[in-house]
């Protein structure tokens, strides 16, 4: 594999793993750290629109807290992600089920999205502490998917096709709405376009391959 075919390779699960860190929990002050002393980098150049919309928005939650107090910008991400996305009573809940209509919320399409993960021969991790359609989730099996590829696994191109299809596109335009409605953090709009906008990249990649 090239040097160039590895750098897409990092670069995608790079992306998967902003809007792990983000939705996940309350984005920890490690990773708040690293965003704002820029380890954490965006591209300048063109890749799609919702993936320029969050990029734009990673630069603006950097350029507004660059001399900020962390202490008291960790409080207030804590604070505004409680809101949003625990509650009580959360506006947003990042589940697939809670978005699709042909099943109950963590319903009969739970044991679907748990069906995609076994015939890859994924367990999901024990760390995020919700259900296994939880955006956090879904985003570690398609992350599992990205690094099975970079090690020559070629059914695991399958596998994204198949979960792209039946999961992941089916919910998260929706999801990223809501998350709009509900919030002008750019930290949280910064994950939800690019959620989308990787979505949409994935699936550009595999239809090229599966």
């Amino acid at each position: 594999m090239s040097t160039d075919e590895l750098a897409v390779y990092d670069a995608r699960i790079e992306l998967i793993d902003f809007p792990i860190e983000v939705f996940h929990d309350t984005p920890s002050r490690e990773f708040l750290d690293r965003l704002l002393s820029g380890d954490v980098r965006v591209p300048e150049d063109h890749v799609n629109d919702h993936l320029d919309a969050g990029f734009d928005h990673v630069r603006a939650f950097v350029e507004a807290n660059a001399d900020a107090d962390r202490d008291e910008l960790y409080a207030d991400v804590k604070q505004k992600y409680t809101t949003v996305f625990v509650g009580p009573r959360p506006p947003v809940l990042l589940h697939e089920t809670y978005y699709r209509d042909d099943t109950d919320f963590i319903g009969q399409g739970l044991a679907e999205v748990e069906s995609s993960y076994s015939a890859a021969g994924w367990q999901p991790p024990e760390e995020y502490g919700e259900e296994n359609d939880f955006v956090a989730v879904e985003l570690a099996f398609l992350r599992w998917l990205v690094d099975k590829q970079r090690q020559g696994m070629e059914e695991a191109f399958g596998y994204e096709r198949v979960f792209l299809d039946t999961h992941l596109t089916t919910w998260v335009e929706a999801a990223v709405d809501d998350v709009h409605e509900e919030t002008d953090n750019d930290l949280f709009l910064a994950a939800a376009e690019i959620l989308l906008g990787l979505v949409e990249f994935e699936d550009e990649i595999v239809a090229q391959v599966a």
